[in-house]
């Protein structure tokens, strides 16, 4: 039945593939459960897996990063994205989501170079003065090789894999059609929306496969932060640079990784903490468009203390609406008010069902008030935003994935900035910011654009009414208006309505009964009983049964709690 729901054949051998991977790597703790650990290795011998015996026994969270490891660079992907989705999994998982690593091996340039002479118009031994054919690192979407350009610029190259298109479409296609089977299969998965995280996962991912608008990205964040000469942005060289190739200059730099080599340069490791923590602040609060990956694989120190992002293959949008929002819920956090807190939570979760909403507000105000008269310097705002979205897990409620990215580029600059400076503190980086755009947010001139966009608005739904009216009508004339009407607790109402025509029935019942026998006690001959017609006597009896019954079942309904104490 499932393989209908597949087209291709390419489709139904990647499934088999990951059908295969699957069953190697998800059958360890259902049998460590039973005991039949030893047989599932024993088994794995017999099929050649390999590891049997280690796999046979993993934790769940372990299994399923390596199979999405094996199964390739879709479900990587997949799985450094449920990384920042604190509020879908717990933290053993999230640790096992962060470990992810396209473990591929290099392209070889011989598989290379018809690609790289369709992209750069000739060889590129011959565009560039020199290009180096090893290349200096590889993952699972792209490959990058550095070069020089005949004016001596130092360049890296990062070339798209050939094929890799066609694999991910083929993922993704199966992942779309498999949501809804899970989502049917699982139902406490429906309030997470698979279908929704799969269609914003393909989304994201189609994206990250175009290498030009990579470049477009940086170029606008560049722009963003012209205003801060110590964040640089690498420069894109648009003449060879498409959907398949981009070309930026070489940072030469500092890994962000090797704190040690920071402090040998001499640079002030807490004035870097300071610069970054400050950039990506200005790119999610004032810009909305942020590096949503800001760990130190992607950043450089250079001298001068300035800081260098690379890779904007994973960014993130904030709307304008979302940024207010994110701006209350941080003064909320920072500022120790927690109806603000719960405000925002509630109207992000809104399309959610949230059945114990009194509860939840409890947790997020306790959660808020157990931080009141802590110094600001001391408050840890990534944990308090991942201990937020743990809250928000419990009660089965899933943030908007902009938001999940957002959370995740908060915890991970977070945890960087305290790489650099123990005593780093995001919630005092970020309140002078945060209360600048709250005051640049209601200066008159701010207010008054807010409200001529508001005029426009009302006015051009204004000039959309008669139009929208009299297609109404239309539909109303022809018949083709419905109305659905959703009534809570309709079951109970049908049982209810049942009941009252069971007792109608009885009474209608009881009646006929009761004149019936009347007009029999009037006729004479019959068999009699106690002098008296026997039929007559009869009638009334069941008459007088059904009418005690009748009137029980009044009183039970009358008074359900007495009844339900006797029962």
């Amino acid at each position: 039945m499932l393989t209908t729901a597949f087209s291709t054949a390419t489709d139904l051998g990647r499934l088999a593939e990951i059908a295969a991977v699957l069953i190697r790597h998800g059958l360890g703790d259902t049998v460590r459960r039973l005991g039949l650990a030893d047989m599932l290795a024993k088994a794995g011998h017999v099929l050649h897996w390999e590891h049997a015996d280690e796999l046979a026994r993993l934790a769940p969270p372990v299994q399923v990063r390596r199979a999405l490891e094996e199964l390739g660079p879709t479900f990587v992907k997949l799985g450094q994205i449920l990384a920042g989705r604190a509020d879908l999994f717990g933290p053993e998982w999230i640790a096992e989501f962060t470990r992810l690593h396209s473990r591929v091996p290099a392209v070889p340039l011989v598989q290379l170079r018809a690609q790289l002479r369709e992209d750069l118009g000739g060889e590129p031994e011959n565009v560039f003065e020199h290009f180096e054919t090893e290349p200096l690192a590889a993952a699972s979407i792209a490959q990058v090789h550095r070069a020089r350009l005949h004016d001596g610029s130092e360049v890296v190259l990062k070339i798209r894999r050939p094929g890799i298109r066609e694999v991910i479409d083929a993922d993704l296609r199966l992942l779309e059609r498999l949501a809804p089977l899970a989502e049917a299969e699982w139902p406490a998965l429906k309030p997470y929306r698979p279908r929704r995280l799969v269609q914003q996962f393909g989304q994201s991912l189609r994206r990250e496969l175009d290498l030009a608008g990579e470049c477009r990205t940086a170029e606008r964040i560049a722009a963003n932060l012209a205003a801060m000469p110590e964040i640089v942005i690498p420069r894109v060289h648009w003449a060879w640079t498409c959907e398949r190739l981009n070309v930026q200059d070489h940072i030469d730099g500092i890994p962000g990784e090797d704190l040690e080599a920071v402090s040998r340069a001499g640079l002030d490791r807490q004035l870097l903490a300071r610069r970054g923590a400050h950039a990506v602040l200005k790119m999610i609060v004032e810009d909305g468009l942020f590096h949503a990956d800001p760990h130190p694989g992607n950043v450089f120190y250079l001298p001068g203390n300035r800081i260098a992002f690379i890779d904007f293959g994973m960014v993130g949008r904030v709307s304008p609406r979302r940024r207010e929002q994110l701006l209350q819920l941080l003064l909320g956090l920072v500022e120790r008010r927690p109806a603000a807190v719960v405000d925002v939570l509630l109207d992000w979760t809104g399309e959610q069902a949230v059945t114990e909403l009194a509860t939840l507000e409890d947790e997020i105000e306790a959660f808020v008030d157990q931080h009141h008269g802590i110094a600001l310097a001391q408050l840890n705002l990534g944990q308090m935003l991942a201990d937020v979205t743990g809250i928000l897990r419990q009660h089965r409620l899933a943030l908007p994935a902009d938001l999940a990215l957002l959370i995740k580029a908060f915890i991970s600059l977070e945890g960087m900035g305290r790489g650099l400076d123990p005593g780093f503190h995001m919630a005092t980086e970020a309140l002078p910011l945060l209360r600048r755009m709250v005051r640049a947010r209601y200066q008159p001139r701010a207010m008054a654009q807010r409200g001529w966009m508001a005029l426009r608005q009302a006015l051009a739904l204004a000039g959309r009414l008669p139009g929208d009216l009299s297609q109404l009508l239309r539909r109303a004339r022809d018949g083709r208006v419905q109305v659905a009407i959703e009534i809570a607790h309709l079951k109970h109402v049908g049982d209810q309505i049942d009941r009252a025509a069971n007792r109608l029935a009885l009474a209608l019942v009881v009646a006929a009964l009761i004149i019936g026998s009347s007009i029999v006690m009037t006729v004479g001959g019959g068999p009699t009983l106690l002098g008296l017609p026997a039929f007559g006597l009869l009638g009334f009896a069941g008459a007088s049964v059904g009418g005690v019954w009748l009137l029980r079942s009044m009183w039970r309904g009358a008074h359900p709690r007495d009844t339900d104490d006797d029962g």
